[in-house]
């Protein structure tokens, strides 16, 4: 079925998401709650950005909570993650990650998990993920935009990969972050006076050691390609790029034959922090990973930005 002949189930969802918006009448925090958001499904980068966030706002000493909704985890919360308790099936991949940064919330309700945030001595909410969600007031909502995917063939669920229309996803923001180079010119869809700042991801340490090395890659993330072109602009000799779905629950079998597949040729096989968390704990210790961090282009804009909260 091509994407035009969904259009009609994309007009339906649009609508229901309109109507719920409308409907619903957010609660406010007493703190800011800033949200890093995207319009399309999938991995735009919401996650770096909501740590790159973090970091920003812990430097200026202020007390920085995650909020999430803690995606394909059991728990529904409001749930502080303890990283010495929780694994990715109670509470999800992400919120691993988040809580190894600042205290980190996992709620369905978001409402309870600021909240619950607020009550713990959070002094500014960070969301990761929710701008469609309505339920609770964002004092910032950024969009991350992917620079080398953009918004895909530009069609509403399930025609394309929006989760609404650009013109009403934007209305709603107060600034948008096109991670990396700008290959689909998302910028030009961007309304004039919106601020746009422009990012990059970068490798993290790890990435020293895996420069010039054969290794078997694999990822389960929204684009796996742009974890493999991270890894040969590092120089690395992929011997082969697996890709898996989206939060992928690894089973032992198919970590044992990636890591198999590399001793067979000298490799190392090497994943994500995000992929991590989802191995087996018997494998962990074969696999490297390699981790990345958001760098901004211009520091000031940011500043300009983020320093009305």
């Amino acid at each position: 079925m091509t994407p035009f002949a969904l259009l009609p189930l994309a007009a339906g969802y649009s609508l229901a998401e309109r109507l719920r918006l409308a409907l619903t009448r957010p609660w406010r925090a007493d703190i800011p709650v800033v949200c890093a958001g995207n319009l399309v499904a999938g991995g735009a980068g919401k996650t770096p950005l909501a740590m790159a966030l973090a970091s920003w706002f812990g430097g200026q000493g202020r007390a920085v909570h995650f909020l999430t909704r803690g995606y394909r985890g059991r728990e529904r919360g409001p749930l502080r993650v303890d990283l010495a308790r929780h694994t990715f099936r109670d509470v999800g991949d992400e919120a691993l990650l988040l809580a190894g940064i600042a205290p980190t919330w996992v709620a369905s309700d978001r409402r309870a998990g600021a909240r619950a945030a607020q009550d713990a001595g959070a002094e500014i909410i960070i969301m990761d993920d929710g701008f469609q969600n309505p339920s609770l007031h964002k004092d910032l909502s950024l969009i991350a935009i992917d620079g080398g995917y953009g918004y895909g063939n530009g069609l509403v669920l399930p025609a394309g990969p929006l989760r609404e229309p650009l013109s009403a996803g934007f209305a709603r923001a107060h600034g948008a972050v096109i991670i990396g180079k700008d290959r689909e010119d998302a910028a030009s869809r961007i309304p004039p006076g919106l601020a746009t700042l422009q990012a990059r991801l970068t490798p993290g340490p790890e990435a020293e050691e895996l420069a010039g090395r054969p290794l078997v890659a694999f990822a389960g993330i929204g684009r796996p390609d742009k974890f493999f072109e991270s890894l040969r602009a590092l120089g690395c000799e992929l011997l082969d790029a697996v890709p898996f779905p989206d939060h992928h629950v690894y089973k032992p079998d198919e970590v044992m034959w990636l890591v198999e597949m590399a001793a067979a040729s000298g490799a190392k096989p090497v994943t994500t922090l995000k992929d991590y968390v989802r191995l087996p704990e018997e494998a962990k210790p074969m696999v490297e990973t390699l981790s990345v961090t958001l760098e901004w282009a211009d520091e000031a804009a940011l500043d300009n930005l983020l320093s009305t909260l």
